[in-house]
């Protein structure tokens, strides 16, 4: 069996990142990037599907500049056994990618693709649907438990009114979900290993895709911060608020 995991290589969900002074992008230049978490989920679902099944290939993927490569060997380290890194200087959009991983779909013939539900970075969750579109293919979207039985995948999702159990015929898209696993922590040989790994690398040209962007920024700013706070002397005077609004 063979399964292509898609990466990508994001700012730190957990960093405050600045804002350009075009209001137009982010400035990144002294931000951490990292494996977008949905993605990393992805890797670790694979590889617990591959340790089921010791025959099985995993190769993950990656779109973007020379730096995003990371994303890919971030995944090698965790234990992926092939990586792929398609060069690309423009903005990676939902249909870009997917066009992109429809080409290499098509040359690697996987047996099952896993993604992230979205990028933290856009929050589209818009390319694995794209994707499976583009292909054809089966789709389940949201996994938060995947399980293959012969040559189909069984999965299951959150939905709003509770759980749902779709079985999808292989090969299929998965997008997954925060609940699905807990992914583990590559130790630090395999880290090692993985900067002098061998990359696959490709241009987006090469593959016939375009990737210039369809969707186009207008404007970014920042949530505005309102405070409406006063200082008190004492708890009697806390106490007489309290009362005026009701609260005593």
């Amino acid at each position: 069996m063979k399964v292509l995991v898609s990466t990508k290589q994001v700012a730190d969900p957990y960093a405050r990142i600045p804002i350009n002074n075009d209001g137009l992008s982010f400035d990144l230049k002294h931000v951490r990037m990292t494996l977008n978490p949905f993605d990393e989920i992805a890797v670790e679902e694979a590889l617990l599907i591959q340790e089921k099944n010791t025959e099985s290939e995993i190769v993950a993927v990656t779109i973007g500049n020379s730096e995003s490569v990371d994303a890919v060997r971030t995944a090698l380290a965790m234990g992926v056994n092939r990586g792929i890194h398609i060069l690309s200087d423009e903005e990676v959009q939902p249909l870009g990618a997917a066009k992109v991983l429809a080409e290499i779909v098509k040359e690697e013939q996987p047996d099952l693709v896993l993604m992230g539900k979205q990028a933290v970075d856009d929050e589209s969750n818009q390319t694995g649907q794209i994707l499976a579109g583009l292909l054809d293919w089966p789709q389940a979207t949201f996994a938060s438990n995947i399980k293959i039985e012969r040559s189909d995948a069984i999965v299951e999702r959150e939905v709003d009114e509770g759980r749902e159990v779709l079985i999808v015929s292989l090969p299929a898209v998965i997008t997954v979900d925060l609940r699905l696993n807990q992914p583990r922590y590559p130790t630090l040989p395999n880290l090692l290993k993985a900067r002098k790994a061998r990359v696959e690398q490709r241009s987006a040209t090469s593959l016939g895709v375009d990737m210039r962007p369809r969707i186009k920024t207008i404007n970014i700013k920042a949530p505005e911060q309102q405070r409406d706070c006063s200082t008190i002397s004492s708890a009697a005077q806390l106490l007489e608020i309290l009362a005026e609004k009701g609260v005593l």
